[in-house]
């Protein structure tokens, strides 16, 4: 990877999903992980660090994650999002899309997935 730091937003009600894509992405690149329980944190947290990179759950208390793509990307035409779920039917997938998500992985995610985003991420920056 690369040997600049990223900035990583993982926005997850669940801390355990949240404790093992942190620990996975700091095991394959030099990156700075912030954390939000929910799509309103997400978006204060984002509009805060302007993070690389958002991973969002789909569905969580306060703010689902679609409602924060369409807020994110309001804010941010460049976000760039990626959702991370367990529950992803063509539906949602097709309304995450259409919110300006760039990719979705299904959870439990594992390294390739991240791998994958991260070198994605980074051609589509370069």
């Amino acid at each position: 990877m690369e040997s600049k730091s990223l900035d990583i937003l993982i926005c997850d009600d669940s801390i355990l999903s949240r404790r093992q894509m942190k620990i996975m992405l700091t095991s394959i690149t030099n990156c700075n992980i912030i954390e939000a329980e929910n799509g309103e944190v997400a978006i204060e947290k984002y509009k805060k660090h302007k993070t690389d990179i958002v991973f969002l759950d789909l569905v969580m208390p306060v703010k689902d994650g679609i409602t924060a793509a369409e807020e994110l990307k309001k804010f941010d035409s460049d976000v760039y999002m990626i959702v991370a779920s367990s529950v992803g039917t063509q539906q949602s997938i097709k309304k995450a899309l259409t919110a300006g998500v760039k990719d979705f992985i299904q959870k439990p995610v594992d390294k390739t997935q991240l791998i994958r985003i991260v070198d994605a991420f980074l051609d589509w920056r370069n």
